[in-house]
């Protein structure tokens, strides 16, 4: 289908741009969400006579995300989860919890504005885009972590997971026997020996 974008929209064009898209994407929100119109003549002359106003509307409403983007951008939100020891969450972040840990911060997001490609699956700190406008996008920060301590040390940059394995392998490593430097490879320590000659001692006498 043959659409007029009535705002800038990402991949597609810009404002009076006749762009061709697949007949449900414009059906299902192009055209619902009023971000365009059907490509014919007499919607042509509606979009020429109204250009002037609508690229106006839309420079205000660029201009008023922008201001709100400054006070919003580099926003970090702590969300404090369970998760396994290998930083693996029991549940996931989405979008609804972002909103919400915006929302707590004092900044109103609608969940739409929220890209996020796929559910935050891990502890650690994540980026997140937030389109104001189609052209303002900022970038907040999600800090997932278990507890607000471990929330603190990720904010200042401490890999959470990467300590967590570090300790893991420290654990594991502690019940493995010493080895001896000294012993040749096959070599028997000398105190093995005694023992074993005590022994031989002993079933002889």
């Amino acid at each position: 289908m043959d659409i007029i974008l009535l705002e800038r929209i990402e991949k597609l064009g810009t404002i009076g741009d006749v762009v061709s898209v697949k007949d449900g994407y414009a059906r299902n929100f192009l055209l619902p969400q009023k971000k365009a119109l059907r490509a014919n003549d007499s919607n042509r002359k509606v979009f020429e006579a109204n250009r002037d106003r609508l690229e106006k509307e839309n420079a205000e409403r660029r201009s008023d995300a922008e201001k709100s983007g400054e006070k919003v951008a580099g926003t970090e939100i702590v969300l404090i989860r369970a998760s396994s020891n290998s930083g693996q969450l029991y549940g996931s972040v989405n979008v609804r919890d972002i909103v919400l840990g915006l929302e707590e911060k004092g900044h109103k997001i609608d969940k739409r504005q929220v890209i996020l490609g796929s559910p935050i699956k891990t502890i650690g700190m994540f980026d997140v885009t937030i389109a104001l406008h189609p052209e303002v996008h900022i970038t907040i920060k999600a800090n997932v972590a278990r507890s607000d301590d471990e929330a603190e040390l990720q904010s200042q940059g401490v890999d959470v997971i990467a300590q967590m394995n570090e300790d893991e392998r420290s654990e594991s490593e502690g019940f493995t026997e010493a080895v001896d430097p000294t012993l040749e490879p096959g070599e028997i320590p000398a105190e093995l020996m005694q023992g074993a000659d005590e022994g031989e001692d002993a079933a002889e006498g």
